[in-house]
């Protein structure tokens, strides 16, 4: 019996910005359908550009892709539209929320489920309420929410499309620890009871290797290190650059190559 497809694989993908500058080198990746993969790295190494990639962002960059290919559910996705890609079940939590200030909450989760149909409004918004109840209680303009409860928000415009992934670009960003943990069990949550895949960009390592069953690592645009969450919690090289278990702990410091040339 053979493996079944995986619900997301990228295939050696290039991406050129400007047709000059090349940020992604080569990157393959898979995600199980059901699961959570986490990608890692340090600023710079590729991790957005992929998402972007995958979610057919990257025009409004001057980016494009120049070789490889993207399938998600058994078709190709790569040279597909954005919205297209959205009506596929692939939605983006884009760094930064990305929220709609001047409308309320309940205005941007009903933004969130135009691209993919009005009907079942409101037993989404109940959904979303479900798992973010404190988001029922604001009533005012999105922009006064607090940094959690904004990325609450985004996450949950993102469940009103019926998602069947959701790329996630670093959701702890700008928010307190007690916060950050918060966000993140119910991301578990959500993954658990509505079967819904992740593909997670973080900065913190440790954190999203805790909720991850899968990892890679990403240098200068390429995968150079992956695995279970689990082992790579205990590579000693994972732990040294970016768990802060070795001896050095300013990673800003240290040269990728050297990396590269222990993993490699």
């Amino acid at each position: 019996m053979t493996a079944a497809a995986p619900l997301l694989s990228v295939n050696n993908l290039e991406v050129a910005y400007d047709e000059v500058i090349l940020v992604l080198r080569g990157l393959s990746l898979a995600v199980p359908d059901g699961a959570i993969v986490a990608l890692l790295g340090a600023n710079g190494a590729g991790k957005s550009t992929a998402l972007k990639a995958i979610g057919g962002l990257l025009k409004s960059e001057d980016g494009e892709i120049t070789r490889g290919e993207v399938w998600f559910g058994g078709a190709r996705i790569d040279r597909a539209e954005p919205d297209e890609i959205v009506r596929r079940g692939v939605l983006q939590v884009m760094e930064g929320r990305r929220i709609v200030a001047d409308m309320t909450a309940v205005e941007n989760l009903r933004l969130g489920a135009y691209a993919r149909g009005g009907r079942d409004l409101r037993e989404r918004i109940e959904l979303v309420f479900h798992y973010f109840p404190r988001l029922k209680e604001r009533s005012g303009l999105a922009g006064y929410l607090s940094g959690g409860e904004q990325q609450m928000l985004a996450i949950g415009r993102a469940l009103m499309a019926r998602p069947r992934l959701i790329l996630m670009d670093e959701p702890s960003m700008g928010l307190s620890p007690l916060l950050v943990q918060e966000v993140f069990e119910i991301v578990r949550k959500i993954n658990r009871e509505q079967r819904i895949t992740v593909l997670l960009v973080e900065q913190n390592a440790k954190l999203a290797l805790a909720a991850a069953s899968y990892a890679y690592i990403m240098e200068q645009g390429k995968v150079v290190l992956d695995g279970s969450s689990e082992e790579l919690a205990g590579n000693e090289d994972v732990k040294e650059f970016y768990l802060g278990g070795g001896e050095r702990r300013s990673f800003k410091n240290l040269k990728s190559y050297k990396r590269r040339k222990r993993w490699l």
